[in-house]
């Protein structure tokens, strides 16, 4: 599985709420990242088996259905995982210095 920084943006964006259903907009909004730029990612998580994907009921206004994304049991434990090494490489380059959130360097 390639993780690449977009990858782990989508992850943790599914991972804040990993029981729900959640459409492109919404992860592409939360992870902070342009909507085209998810699917190619969501489609390798989907493939890997960590993320699993279905349509919604026709929506009656618009007859439209829309694909939901939902992170997997096993995509859980891997994302969860991989934020964590991610974390930790992040920490070891900077010297722990400069952490998320952090105002000061």
């Amino acid at each position: 599985m390639r993780l690449t920084t977009e990858t782990l943006q989508v992850l943790g964006a599914l991972l804040d709420d990993p029981h729900d259903d959640h459409f492109g907009l919404e992860i592409a909004e939360a992870a902070g990242l342009p909507p085209g730029g998810i699917y190619p990612v969501l489609a390798r998580l989907e493939a890997a088996g960590w993320v699993e994907s279905g349509w919604s009921e026709r929506d009656p206004r618009t007859q439209r259905r829309r694909r939901f994304y939902r992170i997997t049991s096993d995509g859980t434990v891997h994302a969860h995982k991989a934020l964590r090494e991610a974390a930790s490489r992040s920490a070891s380059r900077w010297g722990g210095i400069l952490r998320p959130g952090s105002a000061t360097a």
